[in-house]
């Protein structure tokens, strides 16, 4: 086996996919950039992800009601903090 074959093979055996990096060390977290953005009244249904042993974030999931495309939502934003306790309330109704 050649060096450069080797060399490539540890790259490749040394980046497990879908895990990123962040202050808090390894993680596996689904959402690694989160819209800031007002897109209240385009969200359809909201999932909400507590931390956990694999992701120290809580990650808030939303499902748009155009296209049913996920995408994370930035819990510190009060936007989001606002929608997520209207979906609560609607849950509980």
């Amino acid at each position: 086996m050649s060096v450069i074959t080797a060399v490539a093979l540890l790259v490749f055996l040394a980046i497990p996919q879908g895990i990123s990096f962040n202050n808090q060390g390894l993680t596996r977290c689904q959402c690694i950039i989160k819209e800031r953005r007002p897109i209240g009244r385009l969200i359809g249904q909201v999932k909400v992800n507590e931390p956990s042993s694999h992701c120290q974030d809580r990650e808030i999931i939303a499902t748009l009601k155009t296209d049913g495309k996920q995408i994370c939502l930035d819990p510190n934003v009060p936007w989001v903090r606002k929608t997520l306790e209207r979906h609560r309330a609607q849950q509980k109704l």
